[in-house]
């Protein structure tokens, strides 16, 4: 499908895919599952931030929220998520 800016019903969508553009040259986006092999599909952001932080992934985007693996803290967020600290969901 090609996305046009006059048929944007939002400015949020095509800006964001001018700023990739604009970054890496492509302006480009594919949509595929967010999930590994053998797990189901991610649903929520406490099964998207489980994924990205028990994969090779670098960052990882919650609507307005980017997280670097870098940055995010060595214990396991699991244990904090039973623990009821998740912000996220």
């Amino acid at each position: 499908m090609t996305w046009r800016q006059e048929s944007s019903p939002t400015m949020r969508f095509w800006n964001l895919i001018k700023a990739f553009e604009d970054r890496a040259g492509y302006g480009i986006l594919i949509n595929t599952s967010f999930n590994v092999r053998g797990e189901p599909i991610v649903c929520t952001p406490r099964d998207a931030y489980r994924c990205f932080m028990r994969t090779d992934m670098d960052v990882l985007v919650l609507e307005n929220l980017v997280l670097e693996k870098g940055d995010q803290p060595d214990s396991d967020p699991l244990e904090a998520a039973a623990a009821g600290v998740f912000p996220l969901d």
